[in-house]
């Protein structure tokens, strides 16, 4: 930190520049008075005059759990644990509902294995920075909270921009009310989907880029109509995805039915908005109403772990700057 130039972001020399406006100023610098008063503030760099400065920080928490929001500043929330404790630390982590970057330095082969097993984020870089993801070597995104779509710069993301491919017409069928019961039964009942093919991603020498894919869970097909739900859980499972038709399902439903990823709609324009609203005023991540044929990222998420593959060994020289895990 002593090392760090703070200013005119301007100047060449200059490390760090100015946070975007005074609101986040006041925020970033509200989270650190409070710190200060409860002696968690370990350390902190002086402000320069002027300007929406927040200075680098140095702050001790007991863990992300008290982290109630996103600090979006030069601010360093430092918890220590022991060794035993790491699966809970971990699944203290998953519970924030978050998912975007996570950074691990470790000399410990089987340490990054359980880590990189245990969390759901989109991007994981072990042994190196977490930042610079770069398009094609280390596509960006996340999970939860975090991200909802094809990560960009990847190999599913382009399809997105273009028309979306539509279901041949169907002949629709009135079909009978469900229950949320009976949604909830068949979303239990859903088997797993068998496991998705890896891809090794190019990267320069010394770097492991690898993208892995990881079904959703299951997309509801709401037809209109038997023989469009069954097209609609055909095509999901075509994609190595997880279905459920689910009939006739009332707006409503789906603003408290839990464990299922998003629904398909192919019918008319005023129900797929009544679903949409639903969908969108669920907590949580935003789920999809997906009205064309689906494609890769509606029915997996996409993970990428990039791996500083000179830092394995005993040297801890190689290691991005920081201390080992």
């Amino acid at each position: 930190m002593d090392e760090l130039r703070v200013g005119d972001p301007w100047h060449l020399a200059t490390d760090i520049g100015p946070v975007i406006d005074a609101e986040a100023e006041a925020s970033i610098g509200a989270h650190i008075g409070q710190a200060e008063a409860e002696e968690r503030l370990l350390k902190e760099l002086s402000r320069p005059e002027g300007g929406h400065f927040i200075t680098p920080t140095v702050i001790q928490v007991n863990g992300i759990a008290d982290l109630g929001r996103e600090i979006f500043g030069p601010v360093l929330h430092l918890a220590t644990f022991r060794a035993e404790d790491l699966p809970r630390v971990l699944a203290e982590i998953t519970a924030t509902g978050y998912g975007l970057t996570f950074g691990l330095h470790s000399r410990i082969d089987n340490r990054v294995q359980e880590v990189t097993e245990a969390l759901a984020v989109g991007n994981i870089y072990v042994n190196r920075n977490q930042i610079g993801a770069v398009v094609g070597s280390q596509p960006f995104g996340g999970e939860g909270l975090s991200g909802t779509g094809p990560k960009a710069g990847g190999p599913h993301y382009l399809a997105r921009f273009a028309t979306p491919e539509r279901p041949a017409p169907l002949p629709t069928t009135d079909a009978a009310p469900t229950t949320t019961a009976a949604v909830e039964a068949a979303l239990a009942a859903c088997p797993p989907a068998a496991a998705l093919p890896d891809r090794d991603l190019p990267g320069p020498t010394g770097e492991s880029n690898r993208l892995s894919l990881h079904a959703r869970a299951p997309l509801l097909c709401l037809g209109p109509g038997a023989a469009a739900a069954a097209a609609q859980a055909e095509a999901v499972r075509a994609l190595g995805g997880r279905a459920v038709a689910a009939g006739a399902v009332a707006p409503e439903m789906l603003t408290t039915l839990a464990g299922f990823s998003g629904a398909l709609w192919w019918g008319d324009a005023a129900t797929a908005r009544a679903l949409a609203q639903a969908l969108a005023a669920r907590p949580g991540p935003i789920l999809p109403l997906i009205g064309s044929l689906p494609d890769l990222a509606h029915v997996a998420h996409e993970r990428v772990i990039c791996i500083d593959t000179t830092a394995s060994g005993g040297n801890a020289a190689l290691l991005a700057g920081a201390g080992t895990a």
